[in-house]
């Protein structure tokens, strides 16, 4: 069973906290937390919540923050030494009022700034709001809410910080003042207003024996200030690497080899995205000596290209050394190692010879199915008691349901095709069941008895049999029954690892290679299935190990180009990791080898509408109309070449062309709008209440449309749109359920706009 991206996410997400260098282990409480002494009880009468902490406007959000945060704990605790200031912990959240307030006011603001300056800050929240924390070039992308720190980075802290400050309550926002020895010296929450914190803040500095030290870092050398932790030394090491000639990048890396208890990771990164390998070299050889678990991701890019076998080992020993702090650099080396080793129960060189040498299970002909049938019923007939004959009926019912066609049989009535496979494998069960009492041993029979726990029993005890079945069992790629144990064995070993993971426990790196074995007969047997392919990408992905899921899926692309989920895989592979600009790239080179595949049209043509979408996020109307153009084309050709598709090319051009009535609308031509408008219903009006990726719906800019017109005296116009929505079941003009208001007032709202 596969557990999805966002669970495994947060089972490896308080392994990201051991990546901040917990130093200042936690001492006794000293402060129990809460709202401060001087705090008032509760809300002033008659004031609200709004009042209290107005939400930010547009402007305010358009504001830089001021507050400079460190990227990790273990920076923070470096520079609170340095320069002998305590540090301030703040915790933010999303959408709770004052922690709005906060991030989009206070942390914007000069006096807030200046009241925190006294302090070494860390921001933590568990929020994501960017999909991307390093660009194609390991450039930082920082986070729009927090400003100086990604949101890897926001989000990876704050596991750590509730360990050792929260007390188990995730309360924001909140500041906690932690001091040189660990201790805090407040905790402050849960305060009815703002001056009672700031109060709390400056109080804490005022009543501190230890005087700060002034560092002035400018002045310094810029191959020094490789060994600062401090943010503003990072920033400008980065900025020097970015901006230098290759001596230059070349003397900061070896700096950074001989200082690597200062794990400049984000230069290092830098230096591993580089297309000068040389550099690139380098930089692979100062990560494998970072002692911070900081340096995990990095390793983990580093991995992702192919590289000479002692410089892999090299990354994956670095993984292995730092496995005792970070459960992330444990997984991915167990993940790496298990991808370098031969699986003991699937040869995949084996399988392969057998797949060459021509006898391979094709399920071409049922005809075929039902007479190996007939044959083991024969078999059966002479010799009853025969281990071999309850075997091979056993074998031959489950072939009679496994196979691919078998679905063809009962076509008209799913309900009779349940029952005929249900019937199927109780057979199958019944006579495997005879066939051990008879005395069948091996691997045939364990495949058949997992199958059929598989799909009519237990699914646990499933994967014990396929387990063993797969321990002894030949290459036999003429057999269903092997290929589909197969395909159980690799889920069995993906549902192992799971458990370990969600128990936290270890497990062996050779699970890994059983899977990424299984996978790679099946990726080759005719038998395998995109389904197969998805499982093994989503694996591989969600384990760290990028660069072989690339391969996997690409290869997938090629058997299955018609596939929606490989398709849905590549987007977002393409989108995470090279950004925007390499949808159109891959699939503009698809094509040119492909240029007669309707599927890839379809898609290329959805992929457009994705592109177009992200456009308009990013306020680019005018990018967007040329590619929301493509997709129609797109969409166009794969209607030439495929009439097939016609139904859900027609549905997805005209949510595109909806799109480009809405980006006239904006841009004030209204002639061209109608135009759109009308040619995207009529193109398809089954579409017309669908929403896009932008959760807008034809109906919805017909109606704003509608508005548009007669707020600008078009009245042949208006009288035009409004006479062809009337002509349409209103059944298609129904606005979403968010937007939906009774039937009595949508009828007197949209006789209003026309006039009636």
């Amino acid at each position: 069973m596969m557990l999805p991206k966002t669970a495994v996410s947060l089972l490896v997400l308080a392994g990201l906290a051991a990546a901040q260098d917990p130093d200042f282990a936690k001492t006794e409480d000293t402060h129990a937390g809460g709202a401060p002494a001087a705090a008032p009880p509760a809300l002033p009468e008659g004031m609200s919540v709004e009042q209290m902490w107005p939400p930010p406007s547009e402007a305010d959000w358009q504001k830089p923050v001021l507050i400079d945060f460190e990227r990790t704990w273990g920076d923070a605790v470096a520079v609170a030494r340095e320069t002998n200031k305590p540090i301030l912990v703040c915790i933010n959240m999303d959408g709770e009022i004052a922690s709005e307030h906060y991030a989009g006011i206070h942390y914007r603001t000069p006096e807030t700034a200046e009241l925190f300056e006294d302090y070494v800050c860390v921001i933590a929240s568990v929020y994501r709001h960017t999909p991307r924390d390093h660009d194609h070039e390991g450039n930082r992308i920082l986070c729009p809410r927090f400003g100086s720190v990604t949101c890897g980075e926001h989000i990876a802290i704050e596991p750590l910080l509730f360990e050792k400050f929260m007390g188990g309550q995730r309360i924001s926002p909140r500041h906690i003042m932690v001091e040189l020895d660990g201790t805090e010296k407040y905790d402050v929450f849960y305060a009815w207003d703002n001056q009672s914190i700031f109060d709390t803040i400056q109080q804490g500095i005022a009543e501190r024996q230890l005087e700060p030290r002034t560092i002035v870092r400018g002045d310094r050398p810029i191959l020094e200030r490789v060994q600062s932790r401090a943010r503003e030394d990072r920033i400008a090491v980065e900025q020097a690497y970015r901006q230098g000639d290759k001596q230059l990048r070349e003397q900061l890396l070896r700096q950074a080899i001989e200082h690597p208890d200062a794990a400049p990771v984000e230069l290092l990164r830098l230096a591993v995205f580089d297309v000068d390998e040389d550099l690139a070299r380098l930089a692979r050889q100062a990560l494998v000596k970072v002692s911070s678990p900081t340096a995990v991701d990095v390793l983990a890019e580093a991995l992702r290209v192919p590289l000479p076998d002692d410089e892999r080992e090299a990354l994956v020993a670095a993984l292995e050394r730092l496995q005792d702090g970070s459960p992330q650099a444990r997984l991915l080396a167990n993940v790496h190692r298990g991808l370098e080793t031969r699986s003991k129960a699937v040869d995949v060189g084996n399988w392969n010879a057998a797949l060459s040498g021509g006898s391979v299970y094709r399920a071409a002909d049922y005809a075929a199915v039902e007479k190996r049938a007939d044959a083991a019923e024969e078999l059966a007939a002479k010799d009853p008691d025969s281990a071999e004959a309850k075997l091979a009926l056993a074998e031959s019912s489950l072939e009679l349901v496994l196979d691919p066609n078998s679905k063809d049989v009962y076509a008209d009535d799913p309900r009779n095709a349940y029952r005929y496979g249900q019937l199927m494998f109780e057979d199958a069960k019944r006579y495997a069941q005879e066939a051990r009492a008879a005395g069948a041993t091996g691997w045939r029979i364990d495949a058949v008895e997992a199958l059929v726990e598989y799909y009519v029993g237990d699914a646990d005890k499933s994967y014990e049999l396929a387990i063993a079945a797969a321990s002894s069992m030949p290459a036999e790629p003429d057999s269903l029954v092997a290929v589909s144990t197969l395909a159980l064995f690799a889920e069995a070993r993906i549902a192992a690892i799971w458990a370990a993971l969600r128990n936290k426990t270890d497990w062996p790196g050779i699970w890994m290679t059983d899977v990424n074995s299984a996978y790679a007969v099946l990726a080759k047997h005719p038998l395998g299935t995109a389904v197969h392919a998805v499982t093994h990408f989503d694996f591989l992905d969600s384990l760290g190990a990028k660069r072989r899921a690339g391969n996997v899926l690409d290869q997938a692309l090629e058997r299955f180009p018609a596939d929606a989920g490989l398709h849905d895989r590549l987007r977002t592979r393409l989108l995470e990791d090279q950004g925007l600009q390499a949808l159109p790239r891959r699939y503009a080179a698809m094509l040119e080898a492909h240029p007669d595949n309707a599927a890839l049209h379809w898609f290329a043509g959805y992929a457009a509408i994705v592109e177009a979408e992200f456009l308009r996020r990013d306020q680019q109307g005018d990018a967007a109309v040329p590619v929301y153009e493509r997709a129609i084309q797109r969409f166009d050709a794969a209607i030439e070449r495929a009439p097939e598709y016609e139904a859900s090319a027609d549905h997805f051009a005209a949510l595109a062309t909806a799109g480009l009535a809405r980006l006239a609308i904006e841009r004030g031509d209204l002639d061209q709008a109608l135009t759109l408008c009308l040619r995207g219903i009529e193109r398809h009006p089954a579409a017309t209440p669908s929403v896009d990726g932008l959760e807008i719906s034809p109906a919805q800019t017909a109606r704003l449309l509608e508005t548009r017109l007669e707020a600008a005296g078009k009245t042949a116009e208006l009288e035009r749109l409004s006479t062809f929505l009337d002509a349409l079941d209103p059944e298609l003009l129904e606005l979403p359920a968010y937007e939906q208001v009774p039937d009595n007032q949508r009828a007197r709202q949209r006789g209003r706009r026309r006039g009636r």
